[in-house]
């Protein structure tokens, strides 16, 4: 699962992904929370622009826009099988970037929130898929959700799912419009090598989905 994480810095992602249009002003995110603006690289017409899209997937053919709260995540293993996600395969791919996600540990009654980041501290991104959805008033909402598969090594302690973290040299194969749903783009949705990321307890204010300071980020201790 995928419930919470962070983007905040565009130091590399301009050039990395030779983005040629901005829509929105971007605002370092600490604690980004389902149903909240969340920043995506699509790639149409052959060229990548960053928007701002829902977090929860709304199928173009939903009745209404509730349906999001429940699409935060689409599982790998099942992405062919819900109706929701296997029309986006071929055509909606994106990438939903951050720098960390968080997740929970059951400790007895308590939860212990962690962030989870690459080692070298540099963005990355989920994989995921978008669509459109034109609302009954006119107004149409661009939204998106984030692939999970079952966590690696290092998240097995934590949680049994984490969301698909791409190689960077995959990124662009992600997002190709001319590559459909095939085996090799089936195989990008896998762990992340545990050896590449690090995990660290982080403040319990990372709770509260209204937080969204600086302080969510800062490390605690170091779990492994």
């Amino acid at each position: 699962m995928c419930g919470r994480f962070s983007f905040v810095a565009l130091v590399d992602i301009i050039e990395r992904f030779r983005l040629i249009q901005f829509e929105f002003d971007f605002v370092p995110r600490y604690n980004i929370a389902p149903s909240q603006p969340v920043p995506v690289v699509i790639r149409q017409d052959g060229k990548n622009s960053l928007h701002l899209f829902k977090w929860g997937l709304i199928p173009y053919w939903a009745k209404d826009a509730s349906i999001g709260d429940k699409l935060i995540n689409a599982r790998a293993e099942t992405l062919e099988e819900k109706p929701s996600f296997r029309g986006l395969l071929a055509r909606k791919r994106c990438l939903i970037i951050a720098d960390g996600f968080y997740e929970w540990k059951e400790e007895g009654r308590r939860k212990k929130p962690y962030r989870i980041t690459l080692q070298d501290g540099k963005s990355f991104a989920f994989a995921g898929l978008w669509d459109s959805w034109l609302s009954p008033a006119g107004q149409t909402i661009n939204s998106c959700t984030i692939i999970t598969t079952t966590s690696n090594k290092l998240l097995e302690p934590i949680h049994h799912r984490m969301p698909v973290i791409l190689p960077q040299d995959k990124e662009s194969l992600w997002l190709d419009e001319s590559v459909t749903y095939n085996q090799e783009i089936k195989e990008l949705l896998r762990p992340f090598p545990a050896e590449q990321m690090v995990v660290h307890e982080v403040s319990t204010l990372i709770n509260s989905s209204r937080y969204d300071g600086p302080e969510c980020v800062f490390p605690i201790q170091s779990l492994f």
